[in-house]
């Protein structure tokens, strides 16, 4: 796969085109932007995909000369040979993307992800205190789970932040791409990029235990290696945080012993119980009291119940455990919804269409 030839003009062009595009994603509050060839340029605004008005379908060549602006001759190359890249970039006045440059039907597409300048308070997230107290453990490994786009990297950043200004520590952070940059405070932040800072995870990892952290963020376990290397981590004293594409606290913790092999999974096990300190899944719903966008969240706490149903394998107890304990902090999706809902800030349609159980969702809407 290569990319399209263009001439010397073109590149220029499109230099000027795919900025005011991102530009005006910007302007319209937009999350991502997608440029895929024969269609218009598309944008995603309160998670409705739709077509920017006025635009008209990106060509093969304007895409080729999109990517020959974005990126490095490194990077190009990169991308011909491995055929998909996740890089950052920033327009004039600072505002970042995280991007994902592909190929499909053997043309150029790229995915564009706004972040936002400044990493939020925690407090401003609509996350549930129990969050911050996991940012103000001292060691233990912390999941922030769901799917993409779900907010993740932003509650992460916001908790790695509340860190920074409240206690004096060391925090690395392994990142593919760097997404909130962060201010060093009371912390001192080293902040790694996959690509351009370490040659890939595995070896950024194996590594980050001699620089002597307090605070380690992986941007996501992706494979044994990372999810080992973090356990280790957690295990040894700090503090880890890292994210999983995984949709509910009982789908994490068997995701994580499932990437081993059989013979491993019961130490898995141990190793598990004893580190992990909770799982923060997430969902995002658009609001309906302004705009924006609202976190759904199921929260686990582990305890000592806990802890005994990671080592003896009984994970399918886990969410019995969390709906008998609210008052730690723990609760499950549908109870997040129901809170929502009854703020004022989500859709009866949202809380119905998507509880676990639809029909007692909505018996208890209407109680």
């Amino acid at each position: 796969m290569t990319l399209i030839q263009s001439s010397v003009a073109e590149p220029r062009a499109g230099a000027r085109r795919i900025r005011d595009l991102l530009a005006r994603a910007v302007a319209n509050h937009s999350s991502d932007m997608h440029i895929v060839a024969e269609l218009p340029p598309l944008q995603r605004i309160h998670t409705v995909l739709a077509a920017m008005e006025g635009e008209a379908p990106v060509t093969a060549q304007e895409a080729s000369g999109f990517l020959e602006e974005l990126l490095t001759e490194a990077q190009l190359a990169k991308l011909t040979d491995r055929l998909d890249l996740d890089f950052s970039t920033a327009l004039p006045d600072g505002t970042r993307f995280r991007v994902n440059a592909h190929f499909q039907r053997g043309t150029p597409a790229l995915a564009f992800r706004a972040i936002p300048g400044e990493v939020p308070e925690l407090s401003t997230l609509n996350l549930p205190e129990v969050v911050t107290e996991f940012a103000e453990m001292e060691q233990g490994l912390v999941l922030v789970t769901g799917e993409t786009g779900s907010g993740k990297s932003t509650t992460l950043a916001s908790m790695v932040d509340h860190i920074n200004h409240k206690r004096q520590a060391h925090i690395m952070t392994l990142e593919d791409p760097i997404e909130y940059f962060l201010v060093s405070d009371q912390c001192v932040i080293e902040q790694r990029e996959v690509g351009e800072d370490v040659k890939d995870f595995a070896s950024g990892l194996r590594h980050v235990l001699r620089q002597d952290p307090d605070v380690i963020l992986i941007g996501e376990m992706r494979d044994l290696e990372t999810i080992s290397t973090a356990l280790t981590a957690a295990e040894t004293g700090h503090l880890v945080f890292s994210t999983l594409h995984t949709n509910d606290s009982a789908s994490t913790v068997e995701r994580i012993i499932d990437t081993f092999p059989g013979e491993q999974q019961n130490q898995v096990r141990s190793m598990l119980a004893n580190t992990l300190k909770g799982v923060i899944c997430q969902r995002l719903f658009p609001r309906i009291d302004e705009s924006g966008m609202v976190p759904s969240t199921e929260i686990l706490v582990t305890t000592p119940a806990v802890r005994n149903c990671i080592r003896e394998n009984r994970v399918f107890e886990i969410p019995n455990i969390i709906e008998t304990n609210r008052a730690m902090g723990m609760r499950l999706f549908d109870e997040s919804l129901k809170q929502l809902y009854f703020s004022g800030l989500i859709s009866r349609e949202d809380a119905v269409g998507s509880a676990r159980s639809p029909d007692q969702m909505e018996r208890a809407l209407s109680a």
